[in-house]
């Protein structure tokens, strides 16, 4: 059996597991798989999230063109990709999955001591960790390490090994970028309490159980979330906003409760920016 027959076999079967497929070239790029977009003619990066000017009827390369249909996969264009492919890719968020890339041994390591367990397989240098949901793919988001989830691909290895966990906040939280604070040098003054005690705010017990309580709001809400994540928003930084006591890391804590419940980074950052303006901060 020719290594062309074996990788179509091979979609073939994940297709029909609902798992949404493409095939690789030798050097792991998507093809184009219409005559238009044959080795980048249409002035696309099959490799990246669109396919440049591409005006073919349906998404023909790239994440986009992941998927389940047999007919698609194994007649007309896509045949002759087949022929020419080096391996079998999948879109994982179609799939709703993440992948976690681990790129070396100390990828890995990190992994295992930060993330709780799931379903893993061995790559040509590294780990995939996969895990059920969905999320923004990004790259580098730490060192050796990509999420790859909806809007991207990954090589497909095998079916790897151990339960497929739910996608945790420590992986979600990898991709936030929380807005910065001001510094305490240039935040609004906040009088100190009668008797030139310190700043209650910095008290660790006080701020920890504001973040947590904050948490808790955004992560029981059941309805209305957007709205629930301004109104918690703008209750933190009613309290801790104006002495530079808060911290990336307890706005990160916040956007990835909100993240868990749907938000996207964006509407975080949205949240976050309209609840300072709307406190003059």
């Amino acid at each position: 059996m020719t290594l062309a027959r074996d990788t179509l076999d091979t979609a073939l079967t994940l297709a029909a597991s609902g798992l949404p497929v493409l095939p690789l070239s030798a050097d792991k790029r998507p093809f184009g798989n219409c005559p238009a977009c044959r080795d980048n003619r249409c002035g696309g990066r099959p490799s990246m999230k669109t396919p440049g000017p591409c005006q073919c009827p349906r998404p023909c390369h790239a994440w986009a063109a992941a998927t389940t249909d047999p007919a698609v996969l194994s007649s007309g264009p896509w045949a002759t990709s087949w022929r020419r492919a080096g391996a079998v890719a999948y879109h994982p968020g179609g799939a709703g999955v993440t992948v976690v890339d681990l790129d070396d041994a100390d990828a890995v390591i990190w992994a295992q001591e930060t993330l709780p367990p799931t379903r893993t397989l061995a790559t040509t240098r590294g780990e995939h960790w996969i895990y059920r949901g969905t999320m923004q793919s990004a790259n580098g988001v730490r060192a050796g390490v990509d999420i790859k989830s909806s809007m991207s691909y990954a090589r497909w290895l095998g079916p790897g090994s151990g339960t497929l966990a739910p996608l945790p906040a420590a992986v979600r939280s990898l991709i936030v970028k929380a807005p910065a604070v001001r510094s305490a040098r240039v935040a609004v003054a906040v009088p100190a309490p009668a008797g030139g005690g310190p700043c209650r705010h910095r008290s660790p017990a006080y701020l920890e159980r504001g973040i947590a309580m904050a948490e808790q709001r955004i992560t029981n809400a059941d309805s209305a979330i957007h709205a629930t994540v301004y109104r918690t928003f703008l209750a933190v930084l009613s309290a801790h906003g104006r002495c530079g006591c808060l911290t990336d890391v307890h706005i990160a804590r916040l956007f990835t409760a909100a993240q868990a419940k749907g938000e996207s980074a964006r509407h975080c950052t949205d949240a976050w920016t309209n609840a300072r303006t709307s406190l003059g901060l």
